[in-house]
């Protein structure tokens, strides 16, 4: 049976609230595959149809305000071309679903994706739906399948014309959510050679789809894909039911949060470069299965030094001081370079930056960069000459200076006049 994608993208509208839930109203746009695919046929790739999302039974919090939340009231006379979803989400709760009561108010686009969804050997029965929900900005981002309510038919019930499921006497697709898969991030960066824990968790209504669970963390990074961790095991904790298949040396996963608390969450330990990508988390119940995603960032700060410890100033000739920037990731890294002569009250950027090296990468993946600026000899003694690094695993660029020194005296003449003295001396001495 061919899936029919089925995006939707939207923005939180209206709630309506009574008894400490809410009804969150989300406006949205249909947008299903198009029968040209763009190309041969001339069709566009996409066609777009207005639809509504209400989730029903959002939990509110005691210390919420309901006097702002506007009531939805549904379309006095139900009409077939209309798309209107509900969708029961009192068991099991979305986590985090309180984001979406207030992103309107905070004016953060909340972004949802809708699929026609066909379980694996399922018969002909009720239909799924595979929805998608992130808010802009938030870590929030959840996977949800819907499945249909039985809808006692009659001769006045209307069948909604684009997807041939019968309506509600109010006019609207009754469904509610048997399962979900959810993360608490959706990006995260981790030092090189630390550990990291990447959140994936699941939940389901209280009589389970099945006792079985299959979770597989997948990696995906520049084109290529590996299998990081897969677990089996069953609800029902039963004796030597796990199974660990860990492809990834130093990955991890707890079968006892697994069947607990739905805790699918993979620790990483002596994160490497190659470690860096998009993570997918996969969790298979029954016949039914769902992803989330989280993009891991692996970063390592810089270290940051002066060819020299201090500079003489050479008033004939121009010097070069260096500054390096080792062992760092990723690529990313800005040089500058700034002076304070002791007239000055602000550092200056110096005009010429000088030159920079190519960058050097060493085998654990990190880079190396230096930078050569040439100090003219008509810099002042006393004068702060800095260099500044910045770097994206750095909270605040990272500074090395050196104070410039006065001349020293000709080393001919400073020879001569020790000679001398010394001459005079032994003159003295012999008188």
């Amino acid at each position: 049976m061919m899936m029919i994608e089925v995006l939707l993208f939207g923005c939180f509208l209206t709630c309506v609230c009574a008894n400490g839930v809410a009804d969150v109203v989300l406006s949205c746009s249909l947008v299903e595959e198009g029968v040209g695919l763009g190309g041969m046929g001339g069709g566009s790739l996409f066609t777009r149809t207005p639809a509504t999302l209400v989730l029903r039974d959002v939990a509110v919090a005691p210390d919420e305000s309901l006097e702002t939340l506007t009531p939805f009231v549904p379309p006095s006379i139900p009409d077939p071309d209309a798309i209107l979803l509900e969708a029961k989400v009192s068991s099991p709760e979305i986590p985090n679903v309180d984001v979406l009561l207030h992103a309107d108010c905070n004016e953060q686009e909340v972004m949802c994706e809708l699929s026609r969804y066909s379980p694996r050997g399922s018969q002909e029965g009720s239909a799924y739906f595979m929805v998608s929900l992130n808010v802009e900005g938030v870590d929030f981002s959840t996977a949800l399948i819907l499945q249909t309510l039985t809808v006692e038919m009659d001769q006045s019930t209307l069948i909604q014309n684009k997807l041939g499921l019968p309506l509600s006497q109010s006019g609207t697709l009754l469904t509610e959510v048997i399962f979900l898969v959810f993360s608490h991030i959706k990006s995260v960066s981790a030092p090189l050679r630390g550990d990291v824990l990447l959140n994936c968790g699941f939940k389901q209504q209280e009589i389970p789809l099945a006792q079985e669970v299959g979770i597989e963390w997948r990696l995906q990074h520049r084109g290529k894909g590996q299998k990081v961790l897969e677990m089996k095991t069953r609800l029902d904790d039963a004796e030597g039911s796990t199974v660990v298949h860990a492809e990834r040396k130093g990955s991890s996963m707890d079968a006892t949060q697994v069947v607990g608390e739905g805790n699918a969450s993979v620790t990483l330990t002596k994160l490497k470069v190659l470690d860096e990508g998009t993570y997918i988390c996969t969790v298979s119940v029954g016949l039914f299965h769902a992803q989330q995603v989280i993009q891991l960032h692996v970063i390592q700060p810089p270290r940051v030094s002066l060819s020299e410890e201090k500079l003489v100033l050479n008033t004939k000739s121009p010097q070069t001081l260096s500054c390096h920037c080792a062992k760092y990731y990723p690529l990313d890294a800005q040089m500058e370079w700034s002076s304070l002569s002791p007239t000055d009250t602000e550092p200056v950027v110096f005009p010429d930056q000088g030159s920079l090296t190519s960058h050097r990468q060493h085998g654990d993946g990190t880079y190396s960069l230096s930078s050569h600026l040439t100090v003219p000899s008509s810099v002042s003694p006393g004068t702060k000459i800095t260099c500044r690094v910045s770097h994206p695993a750095l909270d605040a660029p990272l500074s090395v200076s050196l104070l410039v020194e006065g001349p020293q005296p000709d080393s001919y003449w400073w020879f001569l006049g020790f000679l001398i003295v010394t001459v005079l001396f032994f003159y003295q001495v012999m008188r």
